[in-house]
């Protein structure tokens, strides 16, 4: 048996976000180091797994330190945006919810510019431009092995 303490991570963070457009559009920007600089200025990321379609996978260090992910998944015509956070930093231990909400609220800011900017035109409720009613879901690529 393992006596070892679990490690608590002062930040465990999940967010969902639907955008209508492509799965292709929305991982050419996940997968743009350009745009992590400015989701995330105050961190590293390290990738540790891109996932082509699917997202990618970092290892976090800066402010806080951890592992972060954006998984795309398809649906209907367009794609859910996973974001996960999970980290720890001595710095937050005293106050994680304050950390906790500027991450979540900073994060939303920006996945609904990317969503305004890849929806740009599109009337709302209406199917993205090229996909009809009884359209074939698209499917990301398999993941890669490390």
């Amino acid at each position: 048996m393992d006596s070892s303490p679990a490690v608590r991570h002062a930040l465990d963070i999940a967010d969902d976000t639907f955008v209508v457009a492509a799965p292709a559009a929305v991982a050419a920007l996940v997968r743009d180091p350009a745009c992590w600089s400015t989701w995330w200025p105050d961190l590293v990321p390290t990738v540790t797994r891109d996932r082509g379609l699917a997202g990618v996978q970092w290892l976090v260090r800066g402010t806080v330190l951890g592992s972060m992910e954006v998984w795309l998944e398809p649906w209907g015509d367009g794609v859910v945006v996973h974001w996960y956070l999970r980290a720890s930093s001595a710095r937050f231990v005293r106050r994680p919810e304050r950390e906790r909400a500027k991450r979540v609220l900073s994060w939303k800011r920006h996945v609904c510019a990317l969503k305004d900017q890849l929806e740009s035109g599109r009337e709302p409720g209406s199917p993205r431009a090229g996909i009809g009613v009884g359209a074939v879901k698209e499917q990301a690529e398999p993941a890669e092995s490390i």
